[in-house]
């Protein structure tokens, strides 16, 4: 297993993953992501902002990240921060824990960047997935409705997010 940045080569197996982490999140009544454009995905490549998880050649799990997330992180986005967005699995990979994976490589990530932070959110008030992300050793800081959605994607909006962050 690798982790590594995601090139351009990758975009079109990325656009899958989250289209397959979609059609799951429907199947279990979660808040739904929006569909991701080729465009979007290129501009985060391109940054640097997406990474995966590469097992036996194949894209077994990708990400986003950011180090400015203030429209839901709002005053709290000030604190020096890793902010990791849209984990999505392969189906054939799933029950791995990557998100424990994740968080291996974004201590060491963050470290480097001179962050005090790694920080996740999830739309909605998913229980499974408040209990998942406490169990990989993350803070869970409660759900609140977010003041400003006018510049986040729609399934933002209406919505409670939950906050997670964990010390670096």
């Amino acid at each position: 297993m690798t982790i590594e940045n995601s090139t351009a080569t990758d975009i079109f197996k990325i656009l899958e993953l989250y289209d397959h982490a979609i059609s799951y999140q429907s199947k279990m009544g979660a808040v739904q992501w929006p569909k991701f454009t080729k465009e979007d995905i290129k501009k985060e490549v391109d940054a640097a902002q997406q990474w995966k998880i590469v097992i036996d050649d194949q894209i077994a799990c990708v990400w986003m990240t950011t180090f400015n997330d203030p429209y839901i992180w709002e005053h709290k986005n000030r604190d020096p921060s890793v902010y990791i967005h849209r984990i999505a699995t392969h189906p054939t990979f799933r029950g791995q824990h990557f998100v424990k994976h994740i968080i291996d490589w974004a201590l060491t990530f963050a470290k480097k960047q001179q962050k005090s932070f790694i920080r996740m959110d999830t739309a909605g008030h998913n229980e499974k997935l408040i209990s998942y992300y406490t169990c990989c050793g993350f803070t869970f800081l409660g759900s609140e409705p977010l003041n400003d959605t006018a510049n986040l994607p729609d399934h933002y909006h209406n919505t409670p997010v939950c906050l997670f962050e964990m010390e670096v």
